[in-house]
Formats: structure tokens, C-alpha cells, sequence
């Protein structure tokens, strides 16, 4: 049975020196920010010293507490770190979650943006992983002013028929073109687009991770993987496009680190969406790790591009980006 898993449960699956930097960095504080009807919980790392702050965002099956190991990490690369629920996740209060779709999350993180660039004059970077990547991406499109770099875990694009065997737990790509007639109606809030099903139903949640006791986890947090979404998410989501073509994406530099070892979404995926962007753009695979990656040494790796790209956009005066 689902119920709400710890955020200390996903931090033992860290290699030991960043569990103990991650613990070290002390609790991270819970704020409400008001969005439209629903109350948005942010978990934050207020660090008025740091030069940039990280705006981390979860994918489907996630939240702010799973991710916060990792977000934690930011500290080490010298960022103040902040993670919302999104919609239907976490802790984020929604009067009518059956009512939910994609676009509602794409709004969510764009208004967000505008609201942390407008209240904070220093540079914000966001990191996405898994389906947060190219949400991230379409958020950045439409507000580009108010971000300075996008990193990203994944960059996988719904309307790629290439992308296909990554959305679907039964049957892969040919499953996906088979629903996509039935699906439309969905999408445009027909039929059953308010029934909610469990996530695991449909997403391949055993590849979430290389450790089958981690992706295990994740399936059974009532708060991610083992909640409910709406049909007409799902349906949304199956139908989104980008918010730009990636040749008109030309004002964010973008990184890619995407896990070597992922069996969610294979590189590959995301590299043919990379290599279309028309800003610049770099790829760092993350060596050793899974979906989510919580591995050596991809892990300190990704820590390290965080460095690199906060030293690109502020450098330190007098001295090098502290070390972890």
C-alpha cells in the first residue's frame, strides 16, 4: 500500500560522503506560495551569502522531499536550493486534483520564475530531472529573462514518436500509437479525463532507478510515485509539445547530464533533442547512474557541472567555488 515516505529514506541511498554533506546542510524549511486556487509547498535552503539560487524541479512521480538529498547538494556547489511540489505531489494542497493537466504544471513553473526573478536580483538556475527537464525547458521559453542556465537529468519530448517506450508501461511505443486516438478526447477533458489511477499503472516505475529497492520506494510514496493522477493528465502530458522548437530556443544555455545507465529514458532520447538547440548547449554524462541518480561517480560529477556553471555566471572574486 502507498503511504508518505520520509525524505531520510532517500537519503540512504546516497553514497556516504553526500549523505553526510546532505545532513549536514541542516533541515530544509517548508513556505506556501498561493497560485491561483491551490497553496504550492516549496521546500528551501535559505543562503542570503550565495551567489545563485537552484530552482529544482521533480518529474512524474516525484516531489520536493525525494529530490531534496540531491537539491541539498546544491550547497556544496554553492547555490541557495529551493524545490516546489508540483501539482497533485507532495504537500502542494489542491481543491480539485481530478481537474489537473500538464499545461497546469508548465503555468505553475513559469509563474514561479517571474515571481522568484521579480522578489531575488540574483541569478537563477534551474535543474530538472526526469519529466522536470523539458518542463523546465517550456517554462524557460516563455520567461527567458529571468533564468540564467537550465540543467537537465533528461530531455524527453512527448511529440518524438522516438521518446514513445519511455511513456508506457505496457507495450512500449507500439501501446502509445495504439491509445493516442483514444487518448485525444482525454486530453481535451472528454470522457474519463477526471479518473484518477495510480501512477505505477502506467509509468515503468521499476526503472526509475539502478537499486530495485530504490525504485521500489518511489513507487509506494504516497506523496510520488505511489499516488494518483488524472487520466487527462496523462493524455495532456501524452499530446504536449515544447513550448518553442528547440532551433528557436536560443537564450538559456543549456546542460544535459544525463545518467549513462538510465533504463527509463535511454540517452539517446534526450541528445536528439539536445543537438537541435540553438543556444549553446554541453553534455556531461553522468557515469554509473540510474534514472535517478544517486551514484558514483556520476553523482559528484553533477555537483561539479553545478559549480562550473555558477562560476560561469558569477565568478568568485579571490578564489575558487568551495569544495564538497
Amino acid at each position: 500500500m502507498p503511504r508518505p515516505v520520509d525524505t531520510s529514506e532517500y537519503l540512504a541511498f546516497m553514497p556516504p560522503h553526500w549523505r553526510e554533506r546532505a545532513l549536514a546542510v541542516g533541515e530544509p524549511q517548508s513556505t506556501w506560495w498561493r497560485w491561483r486556487d491551490m497553496r504550492v509547498h516549496i521546500l528551501s535552503l535559505p543562503r542570503p551569502q550565495a551567489r545563485a539560487r537552484l530552482l529544482v524541479l521533480h518529474g512524474a512521480g516525484g516531489h520536493s522531499g525525494a529530490l531534496w538529498p540531491l537539491a541539498a547538494l546544491a550547497d556544496a556547489a554553492g547555490y541557495e536550493a529551493f524545490a516546489p511540489d508540483l501539482p497533485g505531489y507532495g504537500l502542494t494542497e489542491v481543491p480539485d486534483p481530478a481537474g489537473l493537466n500538464y499545461p497546469d504544471w508548465v503555468d505553475c513553473v513559469t509563474d514561479l520564475l517571474r515571481a522568484q526573478s521579480e522578489a531575488d536580483p540574483r541569478p537563477l538556475v534551474v535543474l530538472g530531472g526526469s519529466m522536470g527537464g523539458l518542463l523546465g525547458y517550456s517554462a524557460c521559453a516563455r520567461v527567458p529573462s529571468a533564468v540564467s542556465h537550465l540543467v537537465v537529468t533528461c530531455l524527453l519530448d512527448p511529440s518524438n514518436p522516438m521518446c514513445w517506450p519511455a511513456l508506457s508501461r505496457w507495450g512500449g511505443a507500439a501501446s502509445v500509437r495504439l491509445l493516442r486516438p483514444i487518448m485525444a478526447g482525454l486530453a481535451r477533458g472528454r470522457g474519463p479525463a477526471r479518473l484518477r489511477v495510480p501512477m505505477r499503472w502506467v509509468a515503468p516505475m521499476n526503472a526509475i532507478a539502478r537499486d530495485p529497492t530504490l525504485s521500489r520506494l518511489c513507487a509506494q510514496d504516497a506523496r510520488g510515485g505511489g499516488s494518483r493522477v488524472p487520466l487527462g493528465f496523462l493524455a495532456s502530458y501524452l499530446f504536449s509539445r515544447p513550448e518553442v522548437p528547440p532551433q528557436e530556443f536560443r537564450e538559456i544555455p543549456v546542460t544535459l547530464i544525463h545518467p549513462t545507465q538510465d533504463r527509463w529514458t535511454p540517452p539517446e532520447m534526450s541528445l536528439d533533442f539536445l543537438r537541435h538547440i540553438a543556444a549553446p548547449t554541453c553534455h556531461v554524462p553522468l557515469q554509473g547512474c540510474g534514472h535517478f541518480p544517486v551514484e558514483e561517480p556520476g553523482l559528484t560529477r553533477a555537483v561539479e557541472v553545478l559549480r562550473e556553471v555558477l562560476e560561469a555566471l558569477v565568478p568568485q572574486a579571490g578564489g575558487e567555488v568551495r569544495a564538497g
